[in-house]
């Protein structure tokens, strides 16, 4: 690495921390917005179909929107600009929530922010790959998403604070995210100033690193990996039919499955650093747990003994920890940096579709048996196994 009077006071690490400090500070905003979109949708006289279609739109939005973006991203190199304009337009948007006064606009403020995650996501990305390249990809991409999801717990307790302490008036809740969205704002045009080329830090290509195939395509082994996530997602069940068993089967008060999933992303948090740790050791095999836990998760969180469904939920959030971050960790390493854009954008989708079949799947076998569930989620992750086997052999 060039030594330069920037990268000596921005070191690496410095960078990697201050982007993960912004990431806490926007999900306090967005994730608290998210967590009441629906109720809050629903004083404009939605129904559950309008609720479903405006969030649905909002999250089709947030990652079919990085197949433009990435792409984007690769060929004007204007990583800086796309990641501001896209923490601008989230950052402006949830506060705004609390102003608004018709439904349609609230619809159009929610997908707003959404598209502004679709936005900054690829860029963001590409960026933590170069600084992370010198620290340590897994470690980096790690403790980005620690600090990401303690933003992802905050923001959700800081909006029902406001709200029972303003006897459940949303317009204070959502217009109380603009202290931390104006904090984000801030740190982010600092770090700007600060390191205005993450691409400084990137040392050189790491031994063993995919070389760039030709013709700028992407490599083979990134379409395998995408399969691979892609099939391992498909079985993995949502938060959303988890907590659905846990309140209709009575296996925990109602009341407590918020404090189920405030303790399942803890353990993502745990999960990321723990994996993204191993995998800077280990490498690519680190990622065997993921099919492997997806498979247990049916298996102990559709019991109705409360503390091995609990269980459960802990392991959901270990694989969301590993995909959150060492998975995206990998992307860095098999693909060349000047199609990383592009590879996290069609990453993201591959990925995102895949927990719609996924949540979809499971959802309708648990309706129709639970052990249904169990056997077919066993069934996906043995394949997801086979691919996984032909991405690690040729690194072997």
């Amino acid at each position: 690495m060039r030594v330069t009077a920037l990268t000596t006071r921005w070191t690496p690490w410095r960078f990697v921390t201050a982007f993960g400090v912004v990431s806490l500070l926007s999900d306090v905003v967005y994730e608290g917005a998210r967590s009441v979109i629906g109720p809050y949708l629903a004083t404009f006289g939605a129904s559950a179909t309008v609720v479903g279609l405006v969030t649905g739109a909002g999250e089709a939005t947030a990652l079919a929107g990085r197949l433009a973006t990435g792409p984007l991203a690769d060929r004007t190199r204007a990583y800086w600009p796309l990641v501001l304009v896209g923490y601008a337009v989230t950052m402006i948007a949830v506060p705004a929530l609390g102003l608004t006064t018709a439904l349609w606009l609230a619809a159009a403020l929610f997908v707003a922010e959404r598209a502004g995650k679709a936005i900054r996501g690829p860029a963001r990305d590409v960026m933590l790959s170069h600084a992370a390249a010198a620290v340590g990809r897994g470690k980096g991409f790690a403790v980005h998403e620690a600090l990401d999801q303690a933003g992802g717990v905050a923001g959700p307790l800081l909006v029902a604070a406001v709200l029972a302490a303003t006897a459940q008036n949303y317009r204070p809740a959502f217009l109380a995210l603009a202290v931390p969205a104006v904090a984000a704002m801030l740190l982010l045009l600092w770090l700007r100033a600060g390191v205005p080329d993450p691409r400084r830090f990137e040392p050189g290509p790491r031994p063993g690193a995919a070389p760039a195939p030709p013709g700028g395509q992407l490599p083979r082994v990134f379409w395998t990996y995408l399969a691979f996530t892609a099939v391992t997602t498909a079985g993995y069940a949502t938060f959303g039919v988890l907590s659905f068993h846990l309140a209709t089967r009575h296996v925990v008060p109602v009341a407590v499955i918020p404090v189920v999933y405030a303790a399942a992303m803890g353990v993502d948090a745990l999960a990321a650093l723990a994996s993204g740790w191993l995998y800077d050791r280990a490498g690519v095999r680190v990622l065997a747990a993921v099919p492997v836990l997806t498979a247990l998760i049916p298996l102990a969180a559709f019991t109705t003994t409360p503390a091995t469904a609990v269980a459960g939920v802990l392991a959901w959030g270990a694989v969301l920890g590993i995909q959150e971050s060492t998975m995206r960790a990998t992307i860095a390493d098999i693909v060349p940096a000047a199609r990383r854009g592009t590879a996290y954008g069609i990453f993201a989708a591959g990925l995102g579709g895949a927990t719609l079949v996924g949540g979809l799947l499971t959802g309708a076998l648990y309706d129709y048996s639970i052990t249904a569930v169990i056997v077919t989620v066993a069934g996906i992750q043995v394949v997801a196994l086979a691919l996984f086997l032909a991405i690690v052999r040729p690194a072997t």
